[in-house]
């Protein structure tokens, strides 16, 4: 009998398998995690296909090194979505695989089994313990320990050996859960009209695939409306997966969560686990023993054999867009995997994106209203417009925000500063010739950071860092001054203009390491701040009841961005730092200086109409054609001089003009962002109506494109990109 090829996928950049001799690995292997040798190098792949013969010669197959039996195979369905995720985002297989899989599973050595979640012990570990000598102490309260119930793995610190050595005498026994938590779960508030309504609508619907949009205004409780919705799913034995965009709110989530569901096996997945965490987490996903999943968009793609629902919180984020490798949307590969699965999916929002918001009013998506504050006595913030033609501001802030932080502080109540900017300064600033102190390796300015000892120049897109120089490095002068605000320099400024006060500041630089954040959050939740200073961290999903003003800061610069989108995310994120103001019987006021008060985003803004908004913004995407009326790909290409990257787009352009029915393909051009790291960027758009035609297209170009000489040249392909 010939021995039979296995077909395995590797992480390489190129779409196609490699054949090698199965051994003992056949069809129940399928899905399973291998170790292969490839070159002078053993390499992880995962076992997709079995076949009778190979192209190759018999003799130039190589065996499988190891087959990892330790976990079950990977399901049938996430095999499908992984290669759904492949074929539509135009990346190889192999590499789709190897990027979904935990950090500890991409690395050859095979991963200790799991151990016992817990240890119980046994009948003859209780005769065994009648004949402990007085001197085994450790043992004895091990004893003690395990009589009082089942010891969790977490709490056996101390005791392993010994559990090691009694678990294989049979002393204890292993058990695959923990003891079960206090079966009190939190109390439910109740729900307002709208809350009803849009449950009853969920939960009344007909079995099977359905995409909702819930639409809320800041405050509304969404999340009460998940909490229900998963309540009922997990009553009838189903799994629930919970998306968030950020890893910052996963542990408020969480806890909220965990205080709901505390019978749940629940597992979070995020990137600021460790390798282990991550991979026990995963492992029982694989295995059937989570209850309800929550992550970020990583965890898209978690295996769950019996998923029944799938939440989308923040859908409008853009944190859901993988930027790097396999860039996929983790909102779309949801919803195509709710429709896979035939099980709903509900998206929420209170600045739904206009794809999603175009596909509600297209009846494509269920439409759900809650338009009101779901606390009785809780009403929308009042925003007003600070004209900073007449208010000029003073160390960044105007007359009007300065007056209103005072008031808040006699009052004791919190007021949040808002500047999407964080460091010291956008740049350093030559007084005497108008010199902008640039990063020599990108297109963009370095940012002067205050550090210990002094200052510091950075490059936010490359990481270099440098001393400012003393002396105006074109003229001479040494008149170098901080030109403009961010985080670090409003804060110094807060701190002299409001010496009693106590200010903090939140941004990437400070709650970077972990755990600081939460800490952070804990602070401001217990009054042990006055004045927030943050960036678009503090934006998004928190609540902190006694903050009764935001002020925010540079919010024009994104209306006079080339980038189409830079208006939605500007009134998304405005709308979101908006909602942070006022709780309950504290009533909230936005502040928002702007150059621009007739603007049509700040009238939206100051009624709290995203719909009228979102209706202007689509009339005009309508007449530029822009999605959400067409469908794009970029063409992303990168090399040591502009020149190669350009004439590298330039033949894959030629290369696809006779495909191009129904698809247009535009001019290669330099990126926004045309240097990085010394590596000049470029990018070729296509675009057309039609997502099937464009998808069509994308298969027989790239397969055009990967046949192009492109020495020198790094490419890639974004389907559905976001960022230019």
């Amino acid at each position: 009998m010939p021995t039979p090829i296995a077909r395995i996928a590797l992480d390489l950049p190129l779409p196609r398998l490699f054949d090698y001799l199965a051994g003992e690995a056949g069809p129940r292997d399928l899905g399973r995690r291998v170790v292969v040798p490839f070159g002078r190098r053993q390499v992880v792949g995962i076992l997709v296909g079995l076949a009778e013969a190979s192209e190759l010669p018999a003799e130039s197959l190589k065996p499988i090194t190891a087959l990892d039996r330790a976990l079950p195979p990977l399901p049938a369905d996430w095999l499908r979505l992984a290669r759904f995720a492949a074929d539509y985002y135009q990346h190889p297989l192999g590499a789709t695989l190897h990027a979904l899989l935990p950090p500890a599973l991409k690395r050859p050595k095979l991963p200790r089994p799991a151990g016992p979640a817990a240890y119980a012990l046994t009948p003859a570990g209780e005769a065994h313990v009648a004949g402990l000598g007085p001197r085994a102490t450790a043992r004895r309260r091990l004893v003690e320990r395990l009589r009082a119930g089942p010891l969790p793995a977490g709490e056996a610190g101390p005791w392993r050996a010994i559990l090691r050595d009694w678990l294989g005498q049979g002393h204890v026994a292993a058990i695959e859960s923990g003891p079960p938590p206090p079966p009190e779960a939190a109390a439910a508030p109740a729900l307002t009209p709208a809350q009803a309504a849009a449950l009853q609508a969920l939960t009344q619907a007909p079995p099977g695939y359905a995409a909702w949009l819930l639409f809320g205004v800041t405050g509304s409780g969404k999340t009460e409306v998940y909490l229900r919705l998963i309540a009922s799913v997990l009553a009838a034995g189903g799994q629930a997966l919970v998306l968030v965009p950020e890893i910052h709110l996963t542990p408020q989530t969480e806890a909220a969560f965990r205080r709901r569901f505390p019978a749940a096996r629940l597992v979070s997945l995020h990137s600021g686990l460790a390798d282990g965490e991550r991979l026990a987490g995963w492992r029982d996903c694989l295995a059937g023993r989570a209850d309800l999943v929550l992550g970020t968009r990583l965890a898209v793609f978690t295996p769950l054999e019996r998923l029944r629902l799938i939440v989308v919180d923040e859908e409008h984020d853009a944190s859901y867009k993988q930027q790097e490798g396999l860039r996929y949307s983790a909102r779309d590969v949801a919803v195509w995997r709710a429709r896979e699965l035939g099980i709903p999916v509900l998206l929420g929002s209170a600045t739904p994106s206009l794809e999603s918001w175009r596909n509600a009013l297209g009846h494509r998506y269920r439409l759900l209203t809650l338009p009101e504050r779901a606390h009785a006595l809780a009403a929308l913030p009042a925003v007003r417009l600070v004209d900073t033609r007449t208010d000029r501001p003073r160390q960044g802030m105007s007359r009007a925000l300065a007056e209103a932080i005072e008031a808040r502080l006699a009052r004791g109540e919190q007021s949040l500063v808002f500047i999407n900017r964080r460091g010291y300064a956008p740049t350093l600033y030559c007084n005497g010739c108008g010199y902008v102190v640039p990063c020599p390796r990108c297109s963009a300015h370095q940012v002067l950071h205050r550090a210990a000892g002094g200052y510091q120049l950075r490059c936010h897109h490359c990481g270099l860092a440098a001393r400012p120089p003393e002396a105006c490095p074109d003229c001479g002068s040494p008149d170098l001054r901080p030109a403009g605000q961010g985080t670090q320099r409003l804060e110094e400024s807060l701190a002299e203009r409001f010496p009693a006060a106590r200010v903090l500041r939140i941004d990437r630089d400070t709650a970077g390491r972990r755990g600081a954040f939460a800490a952070m959050r804990e602070a401001v939740q217990g009054r042990e701040v006055d004045i927030l200073v943050g960036t678009q961290i503090v934006a998004k999903g928190h609540d902190f009841p006694h903050l009764t003003l935001v002020g925010v800061l540079g919010a024009d610069q994104a209306l006079l961005s080339p980038d189409f989108r830079a208006t939605e995310r500007l009134f998304a994120q405005l709308m979101q730092v908006a909602g942070r103001a006022g709780r309950a019987e504290h009533p909230g006021e936005v502040l928002v200086q702007t150059a621009y008060p007739a603007h049509p985003l700040y009238r939206a803004l100051e009624r709290h109409d995203y719909a009228l908004f979102a209706g202007q913004t689509l009339r005009e995407r309508r007449e530029a054609d822009f999605p959400p009326y067409s469908h794009q790909a970029l063409l992303r290409a990168e090399a040591a001089g502009m020149e190669a990257a350009l004439d590298f787009l330039e033949r894959a352009r030629r290369a696809g003009l006779a495909l191009a029915e129904g698809v247009e393909l535009f001019d290669p051009t330099p990126a926004l962002m045309a240097r990085v790291a010394r590596r000049e960027r470029a990018q070729l758009l296509v675009q057309s109506r039609s997502r099937g035609r464009l998808q069509a297209f994308l298969r027989g170009w790239i397969e055009a494109v990967r046949a192009l000489p492109a020495r020198g040249v790094k490419w890639s392909v974004d389907v559905d990109p976001v960022d230019f």
